[in-house]
């Protein structure tokens, strides 16, 4: 079974930066991707960034691309979201997820395993 968890989040002022991990294990093959998404309250859950293992493709969300990126660690296990000028419109709680089929979708449905989440507020 995969499983995923988060860390990294917590309270920043607007213009700053964090960034969150996600390692991840269970994993059956080398294959797979590792997505970001985020929830703020009242709203949809909404894809951020995603990464595949071996290759290293990457794709962003409008609203994050040019100030997030998303990279996989050495070992390949872990995967960072590092966010720059961050904004108060960031704040959510943030999600890791995999998808084993090794695409670069942004649409939750893709995705069969999730962290439990991390908190990120941006204060203006």
């Amino acid at each position: 079974e995969v499983q995923l968890v988060e860390s990294g989040g917590g309270l920043v002022q607007a213009g700053g930066s964090l960034r969150l991990s996600c390692t991840g294990s269970g994993f059956t093959s080398d294959d797979y991707t590792i997505a970001w998404f985020r929830q703020a309250p009242g709203k949809e859950r909404e894809g951020v960034s995603c990464i595949t293992s071996k290759e290293g493709n990457t794709n962003y969300a409008g609203a994050v691309s040019g100030r997030f990126t998303v990279s996989n660690s050495n070992t390949k296990n872990t995967v960072y979201l590092q966010m720059d000028s961050l904004k108060p419109e960031d704040t959510a709680i943030y999600y890791c997820a995999a998808d084993v089929l090794g695409g670069v979708w942004l649409d939750p449905k893709f995705y069969d395993y999730w962290g439990q989440g991390t908190q990120v507020t941006v204060s203006s």
